[in-house]
């Protein structure tokens, strides 16, 4: 496992991760889109990530942290299934301030929540005001898939002024270069997107995985790594957390309200949970997270 050195700024959602490590296992992250099936039911999706329903006298954990998907019209990284339920959300009238309801929905269970976006979203809504309202609603960060650190001189600076975390993203085709500059500016931890092309469920997690996680150690060794793209179980989960110091997982997530929405059901949170029980335990049977 990776340990941040005294006086290092790790942020809340990389604290939270780094303390998740220290106790023997790797973070779980979960994605859900605010605004699908509607507003009012993807509240109640988000807030079923974070605790399972009670089994006897037993609370079944949930995900560590949640990232609220904030719906684009022009979601280029996003695959099928993510930009169905996001395409659905934006035709149903989902709006920017919505995802700050549902990160409030998740600081309410105790839970930390960071909002996944577009930067032309936050453009539009004012870097500073976007900062403002989220760290207003209970928000820990947000992760920004399209922008790049030199880039980001305006949310670096709405970021420092409300102590927001910033989670930048690096792939496999990223220079050790770039790598060094994105791990630098990051606060709270790295986004690594551990297969080329769009999200979506694999039957297998990406083997360039742990490749690129040790190209993040050799760029900064304290760094907290999340990976990312094609989980869809338990097991895969638990693999990942084996080099990783967090898995994120979400299309396998969005997959169930979508099928619950096909079967006319579009209430039923029973197969989320059932997927979130089984990444839960897998991350938990895992016994360390090594470099």
């Amino acid at each position: 496992m990776t340990t941040k050195g005294p006086g290092a700024d790790l942020g809340r959602s990389g604290r939270l991760i780094a303390d998740i490590t220290a106790s023997g296992r790797g973070a779980l992250v979960g994605f859900l889109h605010v605004g699908y099936p509607d507003v009012a039911t993807s509240l109640l999706a988000v807030e079923a990530l974070c605790s399972q329903e009670r089994s006897g006298d037993d609370q079944r954990p949930g995900v560590d942290l949640v990232e609220v998907g904030l719906p684009y019209s022009d979601p280029m990284m996003d695959g099928v299934t993510v930009q169905r339920a996001g395409t659905k959300a934006l035709a149903r009238g989902v709006r920017t301030r919505d995802a700050f309801a549902a990160v409030e929905a998740v600081a309410a269970t105790g839970t930390q929540a960071v909002v996944m976006t577009y930067w032309n979203l936050i453009e539009q809504y004012g870097p500073d005001s976007f900062a403002r309202d989220l760290a207003a609603a209970g928000g820990s960060g947000a992760i920004t898939p399209d922008l790049t650190p030199d880039e980001a001189t305006a949310w670096i600076a709405a970021t420092d002024a409300h102590g927001l975390d910033r989670i930048f993203l690096v792939s496999p085709s990223s220079t050790d270069e770039r790598i060094a500059a994105t791990v630098a500016a990051c606060r709270g931890w790295v986004y690594a997107t551990a297969v080329m092309g769009v999200t979506g469920v694999r039957s297998q997690a990406s083997a360039a995985g742990p490749a690129l996680v040790r190209r993040i150690r050799r760029a900064d060794p304290t760094a907290m790594v999340g990976v990312g793209l094609g989980v869809s179980n338990g097991a895969q989960a638990r693999d990942v957390t084996t080099y990783a110091d967090a898995v994120i997982v979400g299309s396998a997530l969005v997959r169930t309200l979508l099928a619950a929405e096909d079967d006319g059901r579009p209430d039923d949170l029973s197969g989320l949970r059932a997927v979130v029980a089984d990444l839960a335990a897998g991350v938990r049977a895992s016994t360390s997270v090594v470099s």
